[in-house]
């Protein structure tokens, strides 16, 4: 019986699938050491967030 409620839990969830989690490393102005970026954008955005 789980397995058929997992299975239609997956079914209804097709909005996570619009959105990437993308991690971009960045070097910090006040103390030089790198950090890193984390957001979730849209899957058609991610070049955009490449590139600033």
């Amino acid at each position: 019986m789980a397995k058929k409620t997992v299975a239609t839990f997956h079914e209804g969830s097709q909005d996570g699938r619009a959105y990437t989690k993308v991690i971009k490393m960045v070097k910090s102005p006040k103390t030089g050491a790198y950090i890193f970026d984390e957001q979730m954008v849209p899957n058609e955005a991610v070049q955009d967030f490449f590139k600033k």
